[in-house]
C-alpha cells in the first residue's frame, strides 16, 4: 500500500508553502509598507484609510498670517488696520465734502443767485 504523504511529497508541500509565504511577505512589503515609508521619508503625510500620500498645508500660507504670530494678535492687527482704513476714508470723504461746499459757495457767489 502506498501512502499519499510521502517524505518527498511533504518536502515539496512545505517548500511550496514556504515559497508562497515568502511571496506574500515580500508582496505585502512592496505594496503596503514601502509606499508609506517613501511618503513619510519625503516629509508628507500617509493616510492609512485611503492609502494616499498627502502634502500637508502650511497654515500661514492659507491665512496670510506670519509664522509665530498667534491668531489673537493677528486679528487685533487686522482690526487696527481696518480701523485705520475707515478713518482715512472718512477723512477723504470729509475733505471731498468740504471742497464741494467751497466750490458750491464760489459758484453761488459768482452766479449772483
Amino acid at each position: 500500500m502506498t501512502r499519499f504523504l510521502t517524505t518527498k511529497r511533504l518536502g515539496i508541500l512545505f517548500a511550496g508553502l514556504f515559497a508562497l509565504t515568502l511571496v506574500g511577505v515580500f508582496g505585502y512589503q512592496r505594496l503596503f509598507l514601502d509606499p508609506q515609508e517613501k511618503c513619510e521619508a519625503s516629509g508628507r503625510w500617509w493616510y492609512e484609510e485611503d492609502k494616499t500620500c498627502e502634502t500637508p498645508l502650511y497654515l500661514p500660507d492659507l491665512t496670510g498670517r506670519p509664522a509665530g504670530v498667534s491668531r489673537d494678535e493677528w486679528s487685533r492687527e487686522q482690526a487696527r488696520e481696518l480701523v485705520g482704513i475707515e478713518h482715512r476714508l472718512a477723512a477723504e470723504k470729509a475733505a471731498r465734502q468740504a471742497q464741494t461746499d467751497r466750490d458750491r459757495a464760489l459758484v453761488e457767489k459768482n452766479s449772483g443767485f
